[in-house]
């Protein structure tokens, strides 16, 4: 920006829209291919536009007034508080897509705003902040906004030449993160080679319940916690903290639970977390605990696994994500119409491979060695995505001048 600065114009969102936010259709789906597709809400990101999540739908009239062209800038209209607003610049993915009606359509006057530009403008704290601050909704887990509340966010203005400059730089920072997870996406498809080449070792083992090596426990109940003395609150994992591979605590409760059952429900490092079910995709999915909370529960719909001296961890976590682990809670888990769920007693009869424990060591060191590497990249993502706003945030304003080299 060669130290460009001074006073950036703020404008009211709507002034700079050629035509008033339009909410989009949202048609039954359909199995066949029809020509046309619509958008779920999952392809609005916090990283912008994913075509993550589309289904087929019929081709009518009705739907064609909601097809979208390259550069249409979507904001989603409802979702939980933390989501919702969240804003993307749709990319043709090949065939005509609509999008549905839990997203608004914005399209600016290009000669005063650029959608790349408004795309970035829509992502950054401060309008996210009163996006957050002005949805309604009697529960933070469903909240909406208005037509009326996007046009009337006040959104930094400089000219076309400024903002072509911070999207310039913006689209920097994204050219390195992509290239950064291009190679991630590769280790972790090495990853799941190496342990598919362990696992396929497992055939000329023999094999034991798993109640025989390790202990299962569900967590603790919801409802009814005891109140007063001798109690205590502490943070717990649920179903959707525990990931396929991983844990993930941005969203963690708490939950208050006599200080006599603390041991009872309590984690420690190296325990094996799977869930009890819901979806489909839930079913029997699991991570290692890595400590990185002190004193943290789990809910009754997560089962802890904790392994004896004769099986790591990190090895039946392997097992159990393998397509026979998928098979054995497929075959006994009880199933309704995209529900499932297990039960304690069958994952203590899960049949488990296991070799010398010298033997599991030396096997999980490559798959070891990839995942260091691959966190280093997440890190390193995650670091530049933070530099990433931070930069943006200054840029709009004119506070700053920085690349992302």
């Amino acid at each position: 920006m060669g130290g460009e600065s001074g006073y950036t114009r703020v404008v009211r969102l709507g002034s700079v829209l050629a035509e008033k936010p339009r909410n989009g259709y949202s048609p039954k789906d359909v199995p066949e291919w029809t020509g046309l597709q619509a958008l779920g809400l999952g392809c609005l990101t916090v990283n912008g536009f994913a075509p993550v999540q589309l289904k087929n739908v019929p081709d009518t009239p009705m739907a064609r007034r909601c097809v979208l062209a390259d550069g249409d800038v979507l904001i989603s209209r409802a979702n939980t508080r933390e989501l919702v607003g969240l804003a993307g610049r749709y990319a043709g993915t090949g065939h005509p897509c609509i999008y549905p009606d839990l997203m608004m359509r914005l399209r600016p006057t290009e000669t005063q705003c650029l959608p790349s530009y408004l795309e970035i403008v829509l992502g950054s704290h401060t309008v996210r902040k009163a996006v957050r601050a002005g949805a309604r909704g009697t529960s933070d887990s469903m909240v909406k906004i208005s037509a009326a509340l996007v046009e009337g966010l006040e959104v930094p203005l400089p000219s076309l030449d400024r903002q072509r400059r911070i999207v310039a730089a913006h689209d920097a920072f994204e050219r390195r993160i992509r290239g950064l997870e291009g190679l991630l996406s590769k280790l972790r498809f090495a990853e799941q080679a190496l342990s598919a080449e362990v696992l396929s070792r497992g055939s000329e083992r023999d094999e034991v319940p798993l109640k025989t090596v390790a202990t299962v426990a569900a967590g603790v109940t919801l409802g009814s916690e005891p109140v007063g003395a001798g109690t205590v609150e502490l943070p717990y994992l649920r179903v959707a903290n525990v990931l396929d591979g991983s844990i993930d605590t941005t969203d963690v409760k708490r939950v208050r639970i006599l200080r006599a059952q603390y041991e009872r429900y309590a984690l420690k490092k190296g325990d094996l977390l799977l869930t009890e079910g819901g979806d489909l995709d839930k079913l029997g999915r699991g991570a290692v605990w890595d400590g990185r909370i002190e004193a943290c529960l789990h809910q009754n719909h997560v089962f802890r696994v904790r392994c004896g001296e004769r099986l790591s961890s990190d090895f039946l976590a392997l097992y159990t994500a393998s397509p026979a682990g998928r098979a054995y809670f497929q075959r006994v888990g009880k199933q309704s119409t995209n529900l499932a769920s297990i039960n304690s007693t069958q994952v203590k009869a899960m049949p488990v491979p296991v070799p010398p424990l010298d033997e599991q060591e030396r096997l999980l060191g490559p798959i070891r060695a990839v995942r260091r590497r691959s966190e280093a990249l997440e890190k390193q993502i995650t670091k530049l995505r933070t530099v990433q706003r931070a930069v943006v945030e200054d840029l709009l304003v004119g506070r700053a001048g920085v690349s992302a080299t």
